[in-house]
Parts: C-alpha cells; structure tokens; sequence
C-alpha cells in the first residue's frame, strides 16, 4: 500500500514574529521546513512527499526543496490548517485516480513547524495504519491538568487519560476524504474548525476509532521564538554525544 507523507507549511507564524515565515526560520544551517521533509525523504516506509505551503512561497519552497528524492509536489495552501488538509486531499485523490489506484493509500500530516520528528515516530505511525483507519502520535502528560471557569479552577482532569497530541497524523484516504467531504458540507465547520485533522475524524466520523501512538517529547512545535532556541539545544546536545 503506498504511503504518503504531507508536511503543511502553509502558515504564516504570526504568534514566532520576524521577517521570515516561520517555517523558513533556520534551525541548525536548515530551515524548519527543509528538517521536516528530510525526515520524511529519509524514512524506508514513506513512498513520496507532498508539501503545503503558502501560495506566495511556493517558487521558493520548490527551489528550497530540489534536494528531497520522494518530493512529487509543491502546492498551495489555504487561509486555515484545514484549507490546507483540504487541498491536498484534492491532489492526492486526483493523484490516485491517474495511477488507476483506489483511495486506501496511507497518508501521513505532519506540521512543517516540529522539525526534530524522528525516524521511529515515522515508521511507528506508518505500521500502526495496518490496523487502524485514523491514527495521531501523543505524549502522556506530565503536568496535571485542570479546566478553568472565570479564571478560577472548576475541575482537575484524571492525568493518566490525558496526552497532548503532536503529528504525524495518519490516515486511510478514503477516511480522511470523507470526513472533510462532510465537514464541507456543515456550514458551522469554519466558525468551529478543529485544530487538527484527528479532530475532523472524531466529529464527523465519530464510528471511526482513532488510535493513539506513541510520540517524542523532542517532537516538540515550533511556536515562538524560545520554541527554537530550546530546538537548537536538543540539536547541539545530540551532536555532543559521542557515536557509538
């Protein structure tokens, strides 16, 4: 079955600042982009590679990226996230029906802003779409988590059902299709949009179970700019260490 992996870069990273996109920030001597997509370029069961970006970057996202072996494509993004999970659904389903393919493929999202996802998160999640439909990479909490009412606690949340969801998110594309197929057609979907894909599954698929695997704390999200400079020492650490 093949698989494709979707690194999204279509944001604009208001909350990072600077003049660069978020996504183009350097990390290392690469952009966060160029880290997410070698990550995927390199992994054994990753067949090819789809990136999102905004439509004003995507000459220089695609002369960027001339390197990456299993990049087919450079497309635009849209307005939102989930504008974004939509025009790729559109290639990759356009892509299938030109291949004489059915719609089974496995296709992984993946933010281009967790840059240190490694190759043990890839394959995790690819091998865990053998038996689910839908699958998201978490970590376990370590923090106890409570819910607020006018700024003042109203409940504490039992810590070990609780994980924090990361990508990649991975789906058949038959699922992932029909769950944006219907959410398109519920005219609440952009005044509520879920901030990831698993969430379009669970509202609008809600017989579909989405399995849970294990993730990286150092898959962590590139969000402001101290988001970087905690990167870039989990990058100089590992570069410490002695090989074996």
């Amino acid at each position: 079955m093949r698989t494709v992996a979707v690194v999204l870069a279509g944001g604009t990273g208001l909350r990072f600042g600077g003049a660069a996109p978020k996504q183009l920030q350097l990390l290392g001597g690469m952009t966060l982009l160029e880290r997410s997509v070698d990550a995927f370029d390199r992994a054994p069961g990753v067949d090819e590679l789809l990136v999102v970006t905004a439509a004003e970057l995507t000459t220089q996202v695609r002369a960027l990226l001339q390197g990456a072996q299993k990049l087919t494509d450079v497309i635009d993004g849209g307005e939102a996230r989930t504008d974004s999970t939509q025009h790729a659904i559109a290639w990759l389903t356009a892509r299938a029906a030109t291949n004489g393919e059915g719609s089974d493929w496995k296709v992984l999202f993946h933010d281009a802003a967790r840059p240190l996802v490694d190759q043990e998160t890839i394959a995790a999640c690819v091998a865990a779409l053998d038996s689910w439909d839908a699958i998201g990479a978490v970590v376990p909490s370590a923090d106890t988590i409570v819910q607020l009412a006018d700024n003042a606690f109203s409940r504490v949340l039992p810590r070990e059902l609780l994980a924090r969801c990361q990508t990649p998110q991975g789906f058949r594309l038959s699922v992932i299709s029909r769950a944006y197929e219907l959410a398109a057609a519920d005219p609440s979907f952009a005044a509520m949009s879920p901030t990831d894909d698993c969430g379009v599954v669970l509202r609008y698929l809600p017989e579909i179970p989405v399995g849970a695997v294990r993730g990286s704390e150092l898959n962590l999200k590139i969000t402001y700019p101290a988001d970087l400079a905690i990167a870039q020492a989990l990058l100089d650490r590992d570069c410490d260490r002695p090989s074996s």
